[in-house]
């Protein structure tokens, strides 16, 4: 046998393991490259291991149960109670508390409580400012983590002061622009993110904590474009506070 040939046997050899582990790695559903692959050959996209500082929401994450989205049906708004109870009992209903907190040069109808005017200084989900007036839709007040997503997730398992409770919780809420609230209906992290990338970070944090406060689920593509934006910003912490996550037995919902 010549040296030419001689030399040439160790590469076809190695040509040939490298294919057949291809094969054996593409029957397990496996992408050399890393991931896995569904059944039509599409990658499907990977859950991040979650490693931020304790207390980070990053970290949180990683706690997070990853489950299939349940079916809508059932959903409606009344199954989380009436619109902006008052459930901290503080007199004021829960909207005029988010525009008290969020809003800037605030004037009332009533002295304390009934917001007129304000002004959002800079929209988390845009970067622009806009104005409140009453009666105008110009500011929404935005439940971070939809209400629908909550009940494709769990919520539709809770007793009622549960879900009254996140509808109504401070952590859950924010004022925002209405045009981009609309824009983002029901959607979670895989589906919606601000327009504003530097508000990112916050926005998903915010999720990630009313997702751990309530017991609610992710699905796998929400894990990973949460772990996208986190992993940008390790060391963002989890938001806490807000109300406790059952209602005052007064309030009801259907």
């Amino acid at each position: 046998m010549s040296p030419l040939i001689r030399s040439a046997l160790p590469v076809r050899r190695a040509a040939l393991s490298a294919t057949a582990l291809a094969a054996t790695l593409a029957l397990a559903g496996c992408n050399p490259s890393g991931g896995s692959t569904q059944g039509d050959g599409k990658r499907s996209p990977d859950v991040p291991t979650a490693t931020g500082e304790p207390g980070s929401a990053l970290a949180a994450l990683g706690s997070l149960t990853v489950k299939g989205r349940a079916p809508k049906t059932g959903y409606e708004r009344d199954r989380f109670g009436t619109a902006w109870a008052d459930t901290d009992s503080n007199g004021c209903p829960t909207r005029e508390d988010i525009l008290k907190r969020d809003l800037t040069q605030v004037q009332y109808q009533d002295g304390h409580c009934k917001v007129s005017k304000g002004e959002l200084a800079k929209d988390p989900y845009t970067g622009q400012r806009v104005i409140f007036r009453r009666g105008s839709s110009l500011v929404d007040i935005d439940h971070v983590v939809a209400l629908s997503d909550a009940w494709q997730k769990g919520a539709q398992q809770w007793p009622a002061g549960k879900r009254i409770a996140l509808a109504n919780d401070p952590l859950n809420l924010i004022a925002v622009g209405a045009s981009a609230n609309r824009q983002k209906s029901d959607g979670d992290a895989a589906t919606w993110l601000p327009a504003n990338k530097g508000y990112r970070c916050d926005y998903v944090a915010q999720q990630v904590a009313v997702k751990k406060k309530y017991g609610l689920w992710v699905t796998r593509a929400e894990k990973a474009a949460m772990g996208k934006v986190l992993n940008t910003c390790p060391a963002e912490q989890l938001p806490a506070g807000g109300n406790p996550t059952e209602a005052p037995p007064r309030f009801h919902a259907n």
